[in-house]
């Protein structure tokens, strides 16, 4: 008996109701927040932006897809029919194939695998919006805690901090990514003490990983020292909270460690380490030539009058005053770090190959591009790919234009 298919009509209409969550969320997310951007700050005034909203609503429909993807994908991303008529059906790359055990269709078909394209794409958006923000906030931090006080003093720790960063961005990207992620390298494990107190083996990505790991925990603790530092109570209430948990959460990613309570395994901690590595340079130039720029106004002036600190005058005077072009840098630089997962995806140096991020799914596809029936394998991640990238690039522009208006 031949499986049953959908039509090209059925297929969307599915497709579309699949999504139900996110339509929901999505409705209830842009209408509250419509009355209620005024409080919004600087995303509140995106309402006032066509293209801005645009974006907003695409990226929040990925967020809202990976929020609810156990609800709306059908099948696990590693799944596959043991209905033998079934797989061979979906192997032939034919989009609608039922399920017939299940009484789900396969939507946007399988790979060669057997497995559902659809489900797959669903949780893979989860992967992507976990590492790219993740890894682009980490590498911000980074630039941020190197970059003001390069902008602010200048002379012999701007000139070091320039330079390194510059011999960072010299460097070709891909080739970069690939030196630090290449199985080659991540073998490289070093027998040293330290590896064999805490357990683990010490690769270049690994080491990599522990020093930029710790400018987060440094930055805020610098930032509430600066705030009450004339509060003790609340200075040891917040700076010993933000060490406690920040070296619990430290602990667990990079060594991995047991008892912290987030795990990365190899493969994404060496993707996280590449990008951080990549992006902080970048950032680290644009936080110091706003650093150099702000630091000559008045308000600054007044503060050093005042007696405050260089790292008061830094955090609490210059960075908020930074604010603007740095959210607008920050979409943009979380939609490279999106195309960047997908490029070392797509080569094969990302996640592990059974991974549904949609960089891994292009590169499993791109062999069967040339046939017609399946060619949707790379098509459908790609397009959601190019669609989240897009969205974030739309609510960059939303929020240049708004603050050009200042």
């Amino acid at each position: 008996m031949e499986p049953e298919y959908l039509s090209t009509s059925e297929i969307v209409v599915q497709s579309i109701i699949r999504f139900w969550p996110t339509w929901a969320a999505l409705a209830v997310t842009l209408i509250g927040g419509f009355f209620l951007r005024d409080r919004l700050g600087t995303f509140g005034r995106l309402y006032g932006s066509p293209i801005g909203l645009v974006g907003v609503a695409i990226v929040l429909f990925w967020v809202f897809t990976a929020i609810f993807a156990d609800v709306i994908a059908p099948f696990g991303p590693r799944d596959v029919p043991s209905d033998m008529m079934t797989v061979m059906a979906v192997k032939q790359g034919m989009p609608g194939v039922l399920n017939e055990q299940a009484g789900i269709p396969y939507l946007w078909g399988g790979d060669n695998n057997g497995r559902d394209i659809f489900s797959r794409v669903v949780y893979g958006c989860r992967v992507v919006l976990i590492i790219a923000p993740a890894a682009t906030l980490i590498a911000y931090m980074v630039g941020i805690t190197l970059g003001l006080p390069a902008g602010y003093y200048t002379g012999r720790i701007d000139a070091l901090l320039s330079f390194l960063a510059n011999l960072v961005l010299a460097f070709p990207v891909i080739l970069l990514f690939y030196l630090l992620v290449t199985p080659e390298i991540r073998a490289l494990n070093y027998d040293t003490m330290l590896g064999r107190t805490l357990g683990v083996g010490w690769s270049i990505p690994r080491a990599m990983a522990a020093f930029f790991f710790l400018f987060p925990i440094i930055f805020l603790v610098i930032m509430w020292f600066t705030k009450y530092e004339k509060n003790r109570q609340r200075l040891m209430i917040y700076a010993g909270a933000t060490a406690v948990i920040g070296l619990w959460l430290y602990f667990g990613i990079v060594f991995d460690w047991s008892l912290g309570p987030i795990t990365l395994d190899p493969n994404e901690l060496n993707v996280f380490a590449a990008v951080v590595f990549a992006s902080s340079p970048g950032v680290f130039r644009i936080v110091r030539g706003l650093t150099m720029d702000i630091k000559t106004r008045d308000y600054v002036a007044a503060a050093q009058t005042r007696g405050e600190r260089p790292w008061y005058i830094m955090l609490w005077e210059i960075l908020p005053n930074a604010r603007g072009p740095l959210i607008v840098d920050l979409c943009l630089r979380i939609g490279y770090t999106t195309i960047l997962l997908g490029t070392l995806g797509f080569f094969g140096l990302g996640l592990e190959p059974e991974s549904p991020d949609w960089g891994s799914m292009i590169n499993h596809g791109r062999s069967f591009v040339r046939l017609a029936e399946t060619a949707h394998m790379a098509l459908f991640p790609a397009v959601a790919l190019m669609l989240l990238v897009l969205g974030l690039n739309l609510m960059a522009d939303g929020l240049r234009e708004e603050s050009l208006k200042d």
